[in-house]
């Protein structure tokens, strides 16, 4: 029976979790007791971690989920579990590893594939980068590597912004993003996990990279709300995690996920993902 143990058991590997067959054993790690709960509700066995010895988990595990996030110190997974996870690879069938489209850098709003160089310009982006070189590095780790786009969906997205009056439309000449549905996370991961191959990397990212005042300029008009003031990027107020996203614009291809895995998008784009929270969400 097949086993995941998921790292770092948040918004995207709960969605994943929720379509996997009955027959799945998962447990999911977390910092917190107080994100019991969310585990849980998401069908996994919540572990406490690092407090909790889960070797033993591993040992059993068939497939790996990583999504915690680097820090300066390196990987934690690879720092606390290193030597464990190296002795375990053998027995494991799938690893994904959950990175960003980050890691590409600053492209002035060009296209960007999986066979681009990986040149970041921010922290975050370097420490993926660098945890992607970490792990790739294990000898016989059946590893897959999947690069996000920004993640929206419910819970995550623009409205709850736009209804307070607080969103603005952030204007910056030729700034580019690309998104990603955390549903279609899920699907992509679930078609890899059915179809593996070992080393395979892969951007995930709908087919509509926009300007990011162009998806604030739509979540107001599903509302039926004023269009967001709009604000010139060079002298808006913004905290620096917040500036920081807008230091790299690229458009990314998802060309591999649709043609090797044969995923079809359930939110192709910005525009179909948002009118669906919308439904969702009772707005």
């Amino acid at each position: 029976m097949p086993v995941l143990l998921s790292f770092g058991h948040g918004y995207s590997a709960q969605a994943l979790t929720r379509i996997l067959p009955d027959e799945w054993t998962v447990y999911g790690t977390t910092r917190s007791v107080e994100k019991f709960d969310a585990v849980e509700a998401s069908g996994a066995k919540p572990i406490l971690w690092p407090a909790s010895e889960i070797d033993s988990i591993l040992a059993q595990s068939t497939h790996l989920l990583l999504s915690a996030a680097p820090s300066e110190d390196g990987d934690p997974v690879l720092l606390e579990l290193g030597d464990a996870v190296a002795r375990h690879a053998p027995n494991l069938e799938w690893v994904g590893y959950l990175s960003t489209t980050g890691v590409y850098g600053d492209h002035q709003g060009d296209w960007v594939d999986e066979c681009t160089e990986l040149t970041p310009s921010t922290k975050r982006g370097q420490l993926r980068k660098d945890a992607e070189a970490a792990w790739s590095a294990i000898p016989n780790l059946p590893l897959h590597i999947f690069r996000l786009a920004g993640i929206y969906g419910p819970g995550r997205g623009p409205f709850a912004k736009v209804r307070a009056g607080t969103a603005r439309r952030i204007i910056k000449k030729n700034q580019v993003f690309s998104r990603i549905h955390v549903e279609d996370i899920a699907q992509v991961l679930m078609a890899s996990i059915q179809k593996p191959r070992a080393g395979a990397i892969y951007n995930l990212c709908d087919n509509d990279p926009a300007p990011p005042q162009d998806v604030i300029g739509y979540a107001a008009k599903l509302l039926g709300l004023p269009l967001p003031e709009a604000v010139d990027f060079e002298t808006a107020e913004m905290s620096p995690m917040a500036r920081s996203f807008y230091a790299e614009s690229k458009k990314v291809r998802n060309d591999l996920i649709q043609d090797e895995l044969g995923v079809e998008l359930l939110y192709p784009t910005y525009k179909a993902g948002l009118r669906a929270l919308v439904s969702q969400e009772g707005y």
